[in-house]
Order: C-alpha cells, then structure tokens, then sequence
C-alpha cells in the first residue's frame, strides 16, 4: 500500500449463511424503522432456506462489513424475470444502512454493489420503493439519478 492510501474502512460482499443472525438484526431494525416490526416475520431460518447459500435463492443480499466485521448495511433483491421486454426487473426490497455508520459512503456502495449486481444478471431495471414522508431517501436516491416512477402508482390487496 502506497504511504498516501487509505485503508478500506468497509467493504461489500454477498450474504452468506453465516451472515444470517447479523442480517435479521438489520432487518428488524429497518423494520422498527419503516413501522412493520409487530408484523415482521422472518427468521433465521426463513433466511437459510429461502436464500443464503441456495443456488435457487428467492433473494440475494449484499451486506456492507467494516474490516473488523461490524455489519454496516444490507441490501435485499429480488428478481421478476418475465417481462414485457424479456428483461428481468430487479427489485431492490430492502436498503438499510445503520444510523452509526450513515456518511461514511456505507449508501451508495450498496447501490453501486445492487446495480453491478443486476447488471451482472441482465436485469433491464431496477426498482424500489420508498416511503412518501422519507425525505432523506428520496434526496439518496435523486443523487443517484434515481427518480419516482410517474406512470405508476403502487397497489396491495392483502391475501
């Protein structure tokens, strides 16, 4: 390392099935955050067999690691490969960064990581959701020439 770089305070890496327990701790922080928590349901479980470690996995997580191995952030994805276009859309569920580690960057390589991702995989987009009152988000996301999608508008019915 030259005298004037700097080590690498965090890095991003892909979810494995040992991240499980650190991943679910984020997850219901997110969730007490966003004001889900008394509905939240996954477990570490839910994480091993639905995703971690699974060639068939109904999810990909990337986690952001500082070098001592404090969790930072994480991000869930999910693929829709039937299209209109024959393009998987990307799905970004879940985008957490801990309030500890928030300026330092922790943000944007997670997205950086997420596009790379679906880029990697022939998604054509990606999308998210965000809350309407989250204005910290929404000013997140602009900054990386993310922008509301206008011709939409998101619907639920509950099963």
């Amino acid at each position: 390392m030259s005298p004037k770089a700097k080590p690498a305070i965090f890095s991003i890496r892909s979810a494995l099935a040992v991240d499980a327990a650190g991943l679910l701790q984020q997850m219901r922080e997110l969730a007490a955050f966003e004001g889900y928590l008394a509905e939240f349901r996954v477990t570490i479980d839910d994480l091993l067999t639905r995703g971690l470690g699974h060639e068939s996995a109904q999810f990909h997580a990337l986690l952001a690691e500082s070098a001592d191995g404090v969790l930072l952030g994480y991000a869930v994805l999910v693929e829709i490969g039937f299209t209109f276009d024959l393009q998987a859309d990307c799905r970004l569920k879940e985008l957490y960064v801990s309030p500890a580690a928030r300026s330092m960057g922790v943000g944007k390589a997670l997205m950086n990581a997420v596009l790379a991702h679906a880029r990697s995989r022939g998604c054509g987009r990606l999308k998210w959701d965000v809350l309407p009152d989250n204005e910290n988000a929404r000013q997140f996301y602009r900054s990386l020439g993310g922008q509301p999608d206008n011709n939409w508008e998101a619907w639920i019915l509950a099963l």
